[in-house]
């Protein structure tokens, strides 16, 4: 348990430097924007010279506060660690600039470091707050995922943030959070992530054979027993990539409105169909 509370908090602290990084090194000196509370932080900078560091500090304080009971006691523990430390490192960066009048490469290594900053925090446990604790929320109760839920908040705070950046800037920041979500989503679910889907429904010959024919994916089927009823029941497992989730649950949904339906993320698949283990003699 101290090897790993130790790893989590080298993850953070690294995490947040790298996210500092691309704050004041590549987005701040280009006039880019951000989404969240970075974004708020950053117009706040542009129109009255207030430092990230102490804007950052407030803010996410705020929010940590108002979503304290969503997130579990080490979470919030952990977020407390990101923030305290991201503000420490934005104050301590603040001299190291990159300006380029190609906008465009500012916004990649921009996008490119805070999506692995933001990785590495998360995989600590924590998170950067801000649209972060919003995620969070999103993807415990809504079942978003987390990297594409920190697109759509931080979008709500950059569309209008054109007026203060500029239309073209605006654009290159979009393009910016795309390869942040990007890069966050592979530090989070891998190159190419996987789903396990259990489906119980009465249904299952029809699912499965229309999973079979249309999705193109093996198919293992269980035997079970509901403990009220001692009916047995016929279980039905895939591994899926996530591309073909939708099709899946379209397919489930045509058959049996009423399935069972039990979605898992499968971070390593090794096998027939997928990666190949690689051993050596």
């Amino acid at each position: 348990m101290t090897k790993k509370w130790v790893f989590d908090f080298g993850k953070i602290i690294i995490g947040a430097f790298v996210f500092s990084l691309a704050v004041n090194v590549f987005a701040l000196p280009n006039h880019l924007g951000e989404g969240g509370v970075t974004g708020l932080t950053m117009i706040l900078y542009y129109t009255l010279g207030l430092a990230p560091a102490l804007t950052t500090l407030i803010f996410n304080g705020i929010l940590l506060i108002i979503g304290y009971k969503f997130l579990d006691r080490l979470t919030v523990i952990l977020t407390i660690v990101a923030i305290t430390f991201t503000s420490l490192f934005l104050r301590l960066t603040e001299s190291i600039t990159f300006s380029t009048d190609q906008t465009i490469i500012a916004a990649i290594s921009a996008g490119m470091l805070m999506g692995f900053g933001m990785g590495l925090i998360m995989q600590g446990g924590g998170t950067t707050a801000g649209s972060a604790i919003l995620a969070k929320i999103a993807n415990k109760y809504l079942g978003w995922n987390t990297s594409y839920a920190l697109l759509f908040f931080d979008l709500i705070v950059v569309v209008p943030s054109a007026f203060i950046i500029g239309f073209q800037n605006m654009l290159f920041t979009i393009v910016s959070l795309y390869v942040s979500t990007k890069v966050l989503d592979f530090i989070l679910e891998g190159f190419n992530p996987k789903k396990s889907v259990t489906i119980i429904s009465d249904q299952y010959e029809a699912i499965a054979k229309e999973v079979d024919l249309k999705i193109g994916r093996g198919i293992t089927i269980f035997n079970g027993e509901g403990y009220y009823t001692k009916q047995g029941k016929k279980i039905l497992y895939i591994v899926i990539s996530r591309q073909q989730l939708l099709p899946l649950t379209k397919i489930v949904n045509k058959h049996d409105e009423k399935a069972f339906f039990i979605i898992n993320d499968a971070q390593s698949v090794v096998g027939e169909g997928f990666t190949k283990q690689i051993t050596s003699e």
